[in-house]
């Protein structure tokens, strides 16, 4: 109770101080034009009372900074003027640091508890890393200003970083900027007139307070190199210029990036060279949703005027089919190819001893940097009985030629609802159980519930809301027990999926004995340039996240294999402002930019145009007149936020907003584009008509209006005119 008084009073008093400042309007003392005006008087003084105004400044310096009030920049400056370079440099520097750390420990008194208590375990990743890093990365902060000092002495006091680290780190990592501030501050000292400006001195103070940042940003990276690299011993010389560990479609085209610069590479797979999306994600699951496909045509006979259409398979030839498009596609991603493009290729598991030194089959590889595009595989749950149960996931259930009778799938994410689907169609009794209230849970409401529906119609069981407990065999058959809020269900199944998701790789190669951060996703931790904590490493694809896509996977591989190998010189931020995908169920799910979901999520303001495919001259024709466009602008304007196309060919009709968005084009664009005749994609053109007939101008149209009634009236009065004439 006594703390809570005592926080209770000084944060009154610092109300109190700081509305002073304001209210007596205080803040019109520190500005550029006072400090000139007054510039003659305030150097007397100092000349006849040195320390007394050097202790006034230091302790109005110290209130000001303490306080978090503005006027210390321009306080430094005057200190330059006033003071000159060196005493004006030691006052600020210890003023500043002092006030900083006052600021420090009013906020940590104030509201760290209250914070750590309500947010830690939300704050519990950043609370460990400041424990860890905290003194450097607060030295980063103060050598390049990113935020406002203020900010920093305020947020840093709510993290575990102790008072006596803060006072140093701040002490020697704000030295550089106050150095540029009070020369910059000593030069405008010296202009007496408008040609003054121009002056060598003033010129080069403030050009040193322009490059500053970007010094101190290299400098900060070379000492967080140093820091990092200083224990591992360096190679005098290199066989290559990067190492990519996994050929994936992210391992895949890092290297073919990286030789088409006419760097030196290797590229090291141990299991099969195209990584999942050839060989056990995106080529199989089409190839095998293509079959399904077709028999769900021939139930469809009577739709397109056939009065029975009868299709005799066996599984086994359609599973056969799938690896058949597997070898098909294979050579765009050998062994072969790569080879011929330059790249060095190594079959076998990779071991990275050190940054410079990656081993794989007894062979030691010196490499100057390194790309990690390990990928993922699936993740299995602790449920208890499913390690009695010969599971299936999406890497194993390609190895099957027999047809489930009865099928169970866990999970109503992409990867579950797509096979699902397919099976179904396939001949399979198919039972899908999700945990959430619904499937394909990233989507808005509406769009999970039109393919609910058509997997309803196709025969798919939804055990939306429940949660798999325990699997059991009796009596030589295998039961999964499920259990919603009130209610328990018993499936009886042939073959079961596990599709809950996928798990980074990012063990068993060296990262753990390296030290390299993990994300509290489990994939692996990097900057916005797909840097580790070690500079020259570098992720992408699955291993890095945060989407899980083969395209994004080979966006990324751009930006880590340039950044490899033209860092420091040249560095690139990942870009994902425009990440589309698709789920390849039937109907077609396919979005760019945010949902109505993601938009309340984060308190966006939009606006919502449909438009309905089933209005489609062409989807008509096609007997595919289903599905919706629904497009978020901003308020008022034709600005793209986001698209959600359901529909057939879903995947490719988003295309046309994936680029407008991208080049910063809006509905207006779209619509002012001839689409051929007839086509899908004039959907995409009659929904950006949808957005412009919402905003008709109406006013205009009014005039418009009469201008075209006076014309007709005109008219008639010439005709008039001329019968009368006659």
């Amino acid at each position: 109770m006594k703390k809570n008084l005592t926080r209770v009073l000084v944060l009154l008093a610092v109300i109190l101080l700081a509305g002073a400042y304001f209210y007596f309007d205080a803040g019109k003392y520190l500005t550029l034009e006072n400090l000139k005006s007054h510039e003659a008087v305030l150097k007397d003084y100092v000349s006849s009372n040195p320390l007394k105004a050097g202790l006034i400044y230091f302790c109005v310096y110290v209130i000001i900074t303490a306080l978090s009030l503005p006027g210390a920049a321009v306080m430094t400056l005057a200190g330059g003027a006033i003071f000159g370079l060196l005493w004006a440099t030691v006052i600020v520097s210890f003023a500043s640091t002092i006030g900083a750390t006052l600021a420090f420990i009013i906020s940590r008194f104030l509201f760290r508890d209250l914070v750590q208590k309500k947010f830690g375990d939300k704050l519990r990743v950043i609370n460990e890393g400041v424990k860890r890093e905290g003194a450097f990365y607060l030295f980063t902060l103060r050598l390049v200003p990113l935020f406002p000092f203020f900010v920093i002495n305020l947020v840093m006091a709510l993290t575990p970083i102790k008072t006596a680290t803060f006072y140093l780190v701040s002490q020697l990592g704000m030295l550089p900027g106050t150095l540029a501030y009070v020369n910059a501050g000593r030069e405008l000292a010296k202009i007496n007139s408008l040609s003054g400006i121009l002056s060598p001195g003033l010129i080069l103070s403030f050009v040193i307070i322009g490059i500053l940042p970007l010094v101190s940003r290299a400098v900060v990276n070379y000492l967080r190199a140093r820091k990092v690299l200083k224990r591992f011993s360096r190679p005098d010389s290199f066989d290559y210029n990067l190492v990519v560990i996994g050929a994936g479609s992210a391992g895949l085209v890092s290297s073919y990036i990286a030789a088409a610069v006419r760097a030196k590479v290797a590229l090291i797979e141990k299991h099969r060279m195209g990584g999942d999306c050839l060989n056990t994600g995106c080529v199989p699951s089409k190839a095998l949703i293509r079959s399904a496909k077709m028999l769900s045509y021939a139930a469809r006979a009577k739709e397109f005027g056939f009065r029975d259409v009868s299709v005799d398979f066996n599984f086994a030839e359609v599973m056969e089919r799938v690896q058949k498009v597997i070898k098909a596609v294979e050579p765009h991603d050998s062994v072969e190819r790569y080879s011929s493009l330059g790249v060095d290729c190594y079959q076998g598991a990779a071991k990275i001893l050190d940054p410079y030194r990656v081993e794989v089959n007894g062979q030691v590889l010196k490499t100057r940097n390194i790309i990690v595009a390990t990928g993922a595989t699936p993740l299995v749950p602790p449920i208890a009985g499913l390690d009695q149960i010969d599971y299936l996931t999406s890497d194993t259930i390609w190895d099957i030629r027999e047809l489930p009778e009865k099928f169970v799938v866990l999970g109503g994410g992409p990867i579950g609802s797509e096979l699902a689907q397919a099976f179904s169609r396939l001949g399979a009794k198919v039972s899908v159980v999700e945990r959430s209230e619904r499937i394909m849970t990233r989507e808005d409401r509406e769009i999970s519930a039109m393919v609910m529906d058509r997997f309803e119609k196709e025969g798919i069981n939804l055990y939306c809301g429940y949660t798999a407990t325990k699997f059991e065999v009796i009596d030589g058959k295998n039961y999964l027990i499920c259990e919603s809020e009130d209610k328990q269900e018993r499936i009886e199944f042939d073959r079961v999926l596990v599709a809950l998701g996928r798990r980074a790789n990012v063990k068993g190669f060296g990262l753990e004995e390296l030290g390299v951060e993990l994300s509290e996703r489990g994939t692996i931790r990097t900057d916005s340039y797909l840097r580790t904590n070690f500079p020259n490493i570098y992720v992408c694809g699955d291993a890095a996240g945060p989407y899980q896509f083969t395209h994004t996977a080979a966006h990324q591989a751009w930006y880590a294999s340039v950044n490899a190998l033209f860092s420091p010189f040249k560095s690139f931020k990942a870009d994902y402002s425009v990440i589309p995908w698709c789920t390849f169920v039937d109907p077609e799910v396919a979005r760019v930019g945010l949902n109505e979901l993601e938009a309340k999520e984060r308190g966006i303001e939009y606006e919502v145009t449909r438009y309905g495919i089933d209005d489609l001259d062409r989807a008509i024709a096609d007997s595919e007149a289903h599905g919706v466009i629904k497009v978020l602008t901003v308020p008022g304007k034709d600005k793209i936020l986001g698209v959600t196309i359901v529909g057939p060919h879903a995947g490719d009709l988003i295309a046309e907003y994936v680029f407008a968005m991208k080049h910063g084009l809006g509905l207006n664009s779209i619509l002012s584009t001839i689409h051929i005749y007839p086509t899908l994609a004039e959907a995409n053109k009659y929904a950006a008509g949808a957005w412009k007939k919402q905003h008709a101008p109406e006013r205009l149209l009014r005039l418009v209006e009469k201008f075209h009634s006076f014309r007709r009236g005109k008219a008639k009065s010439r005709k008039v005119a001329v019968q009368a004439n006659t």
